[in-house]
């Protein structure tokens, strides 16, 4: 491969990831409904024909963009290292993470929420997303069990999908009252009244 072939590459890769910012904006702004493919090539400088070279239609752009923000989430959230307490703990470090990131979590809460429809292009995305989070969450309560440092009386089961359902109920607060929400502290006070050990 050439110096100029790989240059190509690079500056494909770079222009790739521009428009995967510029839509996770537009959609969190507008919702994907709501966003123009012309208003993200506007954006980033391309023509509608360039934005199309990169992602054929709408539905290639917003499920690359979700699907970008899980694999970086995912990957640091279900590291095999970590188990148990220390996995609880990544969810609140998740949480205070997502503070400083109000273009994901607006873009996540309002197509999250479009995508209940049935027809809605990631309503498939969802449905398995949800199905992934609990789960991963339930196994760490199950984990924490194991341990010995779950409270008596906590079901694994209950607890994971508790523990998803508050953390974007607190994103839907925190994006309402401008940042006010203390997402982190919310999440681990919940998880440290379930734990017999310091959380």
């Amino acid at each position: 491969m050439t110096a100029e072939v790989r240059r190509g590459y690079a500056k494909g890769r770079a222009k790739r990831r521009e428009i995967l910012d510029q839509a996770m904006s537009l959609f969190g702004e507008a919702g994907y409904r709501g966003a123009s493919l012309r208003v993200i090539a506007t954006r980033c400088g391309i023509s509608h024909t360039g934005l199309m070279h990169h992602f054929p239609t709408k539905e290639n752009l917003l499920l690359a963009v979700l699907e970008h923000r899980d694999e970086v989430d995912g990957e640091w959230l279900s590291s095999s290292a970590v188990t148990g307490v220390d996995r609880l703990r990544r969810f609140v470090d998740l949480a205070e993470l997502n503070a400083t990131r109000r273009g994901i979590v607006e873009l996540f809460t309002v197509v999250s929420a479009e995508a209940t429809s049935a027809e809605h292009p990631a309503h498939g995305y969802f449905v398995r997303r949800y199905r992934d989070s609990v789960s991963g969450a339930e196994d760490a309560y199950a984990q924490v069990r194991t341990e010995g440092a779950l409270r008596e009386g906590i079901d694994p089961a209950a607890a994971g999908q508790q523990l998803i359902a508050l953390m974007d109920g607190l994103q839907v607060q925190w994006l309402l009252a401008d940042g006010g929400t203390d997402m982190a502290a919310v999440l681990r006070a919940h998880v440290r009244a379930q734990l017999t050990v310091p959380f």
